[in-house]
């Protein structure tokens, strides 16, 4: 599956969402994840990142999460981002 990056993610927040979590892009120190308020899933992204910045960290969470019957199209995205050497920390040195 070959989606330009504005696709990827677009695909990326309507899953989160599906996932039942609340996204929010906020300004800060920090890159994102996932968290949880009270009762709330919430996903936070830094709304500063460059686009690739914001897939690789939707791509971690969703990675993360591990959630079952995810598709086969998102699964091999999220792989694939999440494999990809550029930031991959083992592979860096």
């Amino acid at each position: 599956m070959s989606l330009k990056k504005t696709a990827q993610l677009s695909l990326l927040e309507l899953t989160i969402k599906e996932l039942g979590y609340t996204l929010r892009f906020e300004k800060g120190t920090f890159l994102g994840g996932d968290c949880r308020l009270r009762d709330d899933k919430v996903v936070v992204v830094n709304k500063f990142l460059p686009l690739e910045g914001k897939i690789y960290t939707l791509a971690q969470v969703i990675n993360k999460i591990n959630p079952v019957g995810l598709s086969t199209d998102i699964r091999n995205l999220v792989d694939s981002l999440v494999d990809n050497t550029l930031f991959s920390r083992d592979k860096q040195q």
